[in-house]
């Protein structure tokens, strides 16, 4: 007849030690499970529109570029910041009768000056390098190399509204 082995009952000591060992993998498990998450999967993308209310079209006189100013809220990761932006806008009508509106990025297509509006000579001026550009946002001269950016534009009850900003093609 064979005896079987009794274990022996636990220690204090090794009851203690396995509960610190315990202890270390929960705290263990806690930092590493959201580090594996933020390094592993990819940020998740912020859907729907941005579209920015911008002015009245009333208010925009037909055929001259108008710089509108206008609050938009600017995401960094987590970091939400509100800056003041401008942007050109020209409305005419065109041969069918229908109003168009065009919005151009402030910045000249060459280096990111600031361009102005100058009505004698009917174009944009970049005072930087002398680009100069059409109303239509078209380079008329300088070393600009393509037209200016646009914003996508639409109107709703009157509202000129912002979208993103697109290069021109």
């Amino acid at each position: 007849m064979q005896q079987t082995e009794q274990q022996a009952p636990p220690t204090r000591r090794s009851f203690f030690t396995a509960f610190i060992y315990g202890i270390w993998g929960a705290i263990t498990a806690a930092i590493a499970v959201p580090a594996a998450g933020y390094l592993l999967l990819p940020p998740s993308v912020r859907r729907g529109t941005n579209w920015i209310d911008v002015s009245d079209i009333g208010s925009l006189p037909p055929e001259v570029p108008t710089e509108v100013s206008f609050q938009r809220k600017r995401v960094d990761g987590w970091k939400i910041t509100s800056e003041k932006a401008t942007a050109w806008v020209v409305q005419w009508v065109d041969h069918n009768n229908q109003q168009q509106v065009i919005a151009f990025s402030p910045q000249c297509t060459h280096l990111g000056c600031a361009y102005h509006w100058e009505e004698a000579n009917k174009a944009f001026v970049c005072p930087c390098h002398a680009s100069e550009f059409s109303a239509e946002g078209d380079v008329l001269a300088g070393p600009a190399p393509r037209p200016l950016d646009r914003f996508n534009v639409k109107v709703e009850a009157g509202r000129i509204m912002l979208g993103s900003l697109k290069p021109h093609a």
